[in-house]
């Protein structure tokens, strides 16, 4: 069957698990009929800030023709082809319809797929995914940002535009057929842990496939001092760490490899007093879904949040002492990765000093000082210089030692 599955996201929802696998079993899929175009692992997230143009920390000069790469890829494959990347969200409508245009092939079934998750998780994953992107605001300025009715500024332009179910729907569905229209539901905390695959199997077409499972390209959650001490380190570092550097040492070392691992740590909650709120704009969603005539993989229930947390820790008044143990492994952390990088450094050091001896020994052998004196001899008259000049060109080369 000749399909587009658009998988528009979005944040938080098991999004970097399902990539890692149609990522790793590109190959395997493609020889059953399956095409997920991407030559690297962040390939369909460049093609996204591609499309809409988004600032990334200088991602996005790398992203310049990706999309349109993707779409010649989509549009000349025989057979299903998947595009996933839940920053497709916040996609205004002329970039969906830029997308749809792009991706079109005549007697193409378009299918449109949402995962999505109750509000109550996702507020302070959405705070806290922001922390990992360098971002400084506190969880109280956070919520006070995207509770005002104006939503007004970056911060909450971007958080309606990727969690606002409803609103995600009419830009990217509004000209499918709600039969082909696939709201994954995340489950519950507590439900068993292979559901929310086997959801995403069947709003794919891939569980009748033959596919090899990974679990290395999570999206870890931290907990509250975790969340609390990178929040600290973007307030003393973000000027003087770059981006580039920020990537690889802060948000993937620390956060990623190292403070993910304390699962011990109090967890990221909703206040309690933000609880009613969510839960009432929750029930909102819930019946313009119902009422959407969508394909629901899962339970619409899902959407309506638990009780509030009876033990909520406030991540602005993270206790000190947790804080410090998080800081102990993160430096911990760190001086592993310095001596790692010091050993590399002194290693190619090395390796450059035996490469220069080894120019030197070359230097110093009679035939390379009699070819010396021959070209020096040559460079002194009209017809060795002709010659020299011929016999460059015939070995392609231009140096003196040539």
């Amino acid at each position: 069957m000749d399909r587009l599955i658009l998988h528009v996201g979005t944040p938080k929802t098991g999004t970097s698990f399902l990539q890692d696998v149609l990522f790793r079993n590109r190959e395997g899929l493609a020889e059953q009929g399956v095409l997920y175009p991407a030559d690297r692992f962040d390939g369909q997230f460049l093609a996204a800030l591609d499309l809409m143009r988004l600032p990334w920390g200088g991602l996005e000069q790398e992203a310049v023709g990706a999309w349109d790469d993707l779409a010649r890829r989509v549009r000349e494959w025989d057979g299903t082809a998947i595009v996933s990347h839940e920053i497709l969200a916040t996609a205004g409508r002329a970039h969906v319809e830029r997308a749809l245009e792009s991706l079109h092939r005549d007697g193409r079934e378009v299918h449109v797929v949402l995962s999505v998750r109750d509000l109550v998780r996702q507020i302070p994953a959405e705070w806290q995914e922001n922390v990992k992107h360098r971002a400084t605001i506190d969880y109280a300025e956070f919520l006070d940002t995207i509770r005002d009715p104006a939503r007004e500024g970056r911060l909450a332009s971007w958080f309606w535009g990727v969690q606002e179910i409803p609103d995600i729907l009419e830009r990217w569905a509004s000209g499918v057929d709600p039969s082909r229209v696939h709201l994954v539901t995340v489950p519950p905390p507590g439900a068993p842990k292979d559901l929310l695959w086997e959801r995403f199997e069947r709003a794919f077409g891939l569980d009748t496939l033959d596919l090899e499972l990974h679990d290395e390209r999570s999206n870890p959650s931290l907990g509250v001092p975790e969340t609390a001490l990178v929040r600290a380190v973007n307030l003393a570092a973000n000027e003087q760490v770059p981006p580039r550097h920020y990537r690889p040492l802060v948000r993937e070392l620390l956060a990623h490899q190292t403070l993910s691992r304390r699962t011990a740590s109090p967890r990221l909650a909703l206040p309690p007093d933000a609880h009613a709120w969510a839960e009432e704009l929750s029930r909102s969603w819930v019946e313009a879904l119902r009422s959407g005539g969508y394909d629901v993989v899962g339970d619409l229930r899902d959407l309506l949040p638990g009780p509030p947390s009876p033990a909520y820790e406030d991540p602005d008044e993270a206790a000190e002492a947790q804080v410090l143990d998080a800081a102990v492994e993160a430096i911990t952390a760190l001086l592993v990765e310095a001596g790692r990088l010091r050993e590399t450094e002194e290693d190619l050091h090395r390796q450059l000093d035996e490469a220069r001896e080894a120019l030197e020994r070359s230097y110093l052998r009679p035939s390379y000082v009699a070819r010396e004196r021959v070209v020096g001899k040559a460079e002194h008259s009209a017809l060795g210089r002709s010659l020299l000049a011929a016999y460059r060109a015939v070995r392609g080369r231009s140096s003196r030692s040539a």
